[in-house]
């Protein structure tokens, strides 16, 4: 479709203060349909998932006080892909609200000289998302009613201070200052010196709403001091009332069972949303290592021709959630659905398979309580699966052939179809960093080519060294053994071979109980 440049559209995106669960269903809408994404350092990487495979991702980070890309600069390269292809689709990801000490009044206004449209979409302001995960209410009943969002990026050589200090100090029940690290002790100073008592409490929320969320609480006497010696470092928001004294009893986010270790995920990415939410939800930070990427065959000759006779098959069996989606969405193309299986038995390897199965319309007839191959042959037969009987499998090229060699030495005739590939993934460098320099409590795995891949891609850091003492959980006793077989001590092993199995068993490690059945 050819456009013009009144085609060309920027959306200014409050991608929120980090959790990921806090964008907006708008800001979502605008990442999905975006030629172009530009983002900054505060805004959650997990986002740009949303945005369409072909999209241009453009990084405009400014970390703190580091040399980085201006402002000045942004704007340029925020109004050149808006004008590039003749027209584009730009989504500008901020962190918190764009309107709310992120310039994005700034770049509107570039905008606006440059003829550009653009749309404004809010987002959750880390000035008070932080301090409700920390359990701090900004405003409460019997307390206060005022509440002031305040820079605390003021320049100190200036000679008078934009800020109205004497108001804040004595006439605002709550503060959030938002970037005042490192003029922590100015501010201080600032607030007691017009009038707010130095008894006053403080609370310094680090990366809040994230499973890397810290919290600092003092006084105003004392929280600088505190600061330097914990060390304590941007981005952080500071609150300073008495609200602080209630995250004694309503402090939630940090109990959670996980929080405070750091897990990697090497699922390809189509496929990892599951096992990184729920460990996201008992309170993990989670990297995603994607070491897997699905991709189709080849070749759909061997595919096309199974459908085309798919009636004379008296079982098909899907070994993974992958392979149903793939044979579906060919069954699709040849105009046909689920119907064309009703004169077939249907097994789903797995309880993520079956529920794949039902979501396309087919409820399975044999879902195996064992998970491998070598545990589903006794149930097929015990379901007359034998010497003449014709079997389907629909899988990836690279599957393992216990299955269907010991289905053919009881006489089946079996037709394996690879109805999709998994190819070397492409994991991100910084989580490499974060295991050499021993940053990571857990790596997970979930098949044998999680494995072989990660140990491949990991072939730039000392390996043995960076998994030393880190937990290497598996899901499942093959997964295990080619675990062992390169080199890694798998620390646990999923009871049930699947992803809330894996769960379970991680948290066991970590002496905490959670039911999974769901």
């Amino acid at each position: 479709m050819e456009r013009d440049l009144s085609d060309a559209i920027v959306y200014l995106i409050g991608a929120g203060p980090g959790d990921p669960g806090l964008i907006t269903v708008k800001g979502v809408e605008c990442l999905e349909k975006a030629d172009a994404v530009i983002y900054d350092y505060l805004a959650n990487p997990r986002f740009l998932g949303y945005a369409r495979p072909d999209a241009e991702v453009v990084y405009v980070g400014k970390k703190g006080f580091t040399e980085h890309v201006t402002q000045e600069q942004i704007n340029a390269i925020i109004i050149e892909k808006a004008l590039a292809g003749g027209g584009q689709i730009v989504a500008r990801l901020k962190g918190g609200d764009p309107f709310i000490f992120g310039r994005g009044g700034e770049e509107a206004l570039a905008l606006v000289e440059a003829g550009v449209r653009f749309e404004v979409v809010p987002g959750i302001s880390s000035g008070y998302a932080a301090p409700a995960y920390a359990g701090i209410p900004v405003t409460h009943r019997g307390i206060t009613t005022e509440m002031a969002f305040v820079t605390g990026h003021e320049d100190p050589t200036k000679e008078t201070s934009d800020i109205e200090w004497e108001h804040l100090a004595k006439g605002v029940g709550t503060v959030c200052f938002y970037m005042g690290i490192k003029n922590l002790p100015s501010i201080v100073e600032n607030l007691v010196k017009y009038g707010r008592p130095a008894t006053t409490p403080v609370a310094l929320v680090r990366w809040g709403t994230t499973p890397r969320q810290q919290v600092l609480v003092g006084t105003l006497a004392d929280i600088a001091d505190k600061a330097v010696a914990a060390k304590f470092k941007a981005p952080a928001i500071t609150v300073v009332g008495e609200v602080v004294k209630l995250r004694e009893k309503l402090k939630w986010f940090e109990d959670r069972p996980l929080f405070g270790r750091t897990v990697v995920v090497t699922r390809s990415r189509e496929q990892a949303s599951a096992l990184t939410d729920r460990l996201t939800d008992l309170g993990a930070e989670v990297l995603e290592f994607p070491t897997i990427r699905v991709i189709e065959p080849e070749s759909w000759e061997q595919v096309d021709e199974a459908i085309r006779h798919i009636g004379d098959y008296g079982w098909i069996v899907f070994t993974s959630v992958n392979g149903v989606d793939a044979f579906f969405d060919r069954l699709e193309n040849a105009d046909l659905d689920a119907r064309a299986l009703s004169r077939a038995l249907v097994a789903a390897i797995g309880p993520a398979t079956a529920a794949k199965c039902i979501e396309r319309g087919v409820r399975p007839d044999y879902v195996p309580e064992e998970y491998r191959a070598e545990g589903v042959l006794e149930g097929f037969l015990e379901r007359g699966v034998g010497e003449g009987t014709r079997v389907l499998i629909p899988r990836a090229l690279e599957a393992r052939e216990v299955l269907p060699e010991t289905l053919r030495e009881r006489g089946a005739m079996v037709d394996v179809v690879p109805v999709y590939r998994t190819v070397l993934g492409a994991g991100e460098g910084s989580v490499l960093e974060r295991l050499a320099d021993h940053a990571v409590d857990v790596i997970t795995f979930t098949s044998s080519s999680t494995v072989r891949n990660f140990v491949d891609l990991a072939s730039g850091i000392d390996l043995a060294d960076a998994t030393r003492d880190l937990l290497v959980a598996s899901i499942g006793p093959i997964t295990s053994d080619t675990a062992r077989e390169l080199g890694l001590t798998v620390g646990v092993e999923a009871a049930e071979y699947t992803i809330p199995g894996l769960v379970q068993a991680v948290a066991r490690h970590f002496c905490v109980d959670i039911d999974e059945d769901d």
